[in-house]
């Protein structure tokens, strides 16, 4: 049956059983910080950091195992001031697995195990073209608008970092 013309898509990829998107555990967090610094990409926050954040922040975070390897993680959490916002802090998918929808999956069931969320943020640099088109892509499956504006110049940020976009998306209907 074809969803009515007015409803969100929710085509999601077909990872293959070979994968399953959990809530972390804390000793997950081991395996996120690994794989967050073979990215080559993420600004990777101490092995502390990813422990604390898998025992703390579980509900509003994914992994994505094979077998019993992580192979991908979101990390993320509610705003404090807005608690309607799901605000996504990082994405790691190991390279063995990318271009799977790996990334988009775990968004996805992020998005939908989180209750009484309508939004979605998270910020992008302008050279991260694979992060503007999950987000992009999070946005047109969910029939909802993104708008993007800069949060933090490069001026704040400081070491050559730069500037980071916020992506906002939303509302979303569930």
């Amino acid at each position: 049956m074809a969803a009515p013309a007015n409803s969100p898509v929710r085509a999601r990829p077909k990872l293959g059983e070979d994968i399953t998107i959990t809530r972390p555990q804390v000793s997950d967090g081991v395996a996120c910080w690994r794989l967050a610094e073979a990215t080559g990409v993420l600004d990777v926050n101490s092995r502390y950091a990813y422990l604390l954040w898998c025992r703390d922040f579980a509900a509003t975070s994914v992994v994505a195992r094979r077998d019993d390897d992580v192979v991908g993680f979101v990390t993320g959490f509610r705003r404090p001031d807005e608690p309607s916002t799901l605000v996504v802090w990082q994405v790691g998918v190991d390279a063995a697995v990318r271009g799977r929808g790996v990334a988009s999956a775990m968004l996805d069931t992020l998005f939908d195990q989180v209750p009484d969320v309508d939004h979605l943020e998270a910020t992008v640099t302008p050279d991260n073209t694979a992060s503007a088109a999950l987000f992009g892509g999070f946005a047109e499956r969910r029939g909802a608008q993104l708008q993007r504006s800069e949060l933090f110049g490069a001026d704040l940020l400081g070491d050559g970092h730069a500037p980071e976009f916020l992506f906002r998306i939303g509302p979303v209907d569930r």
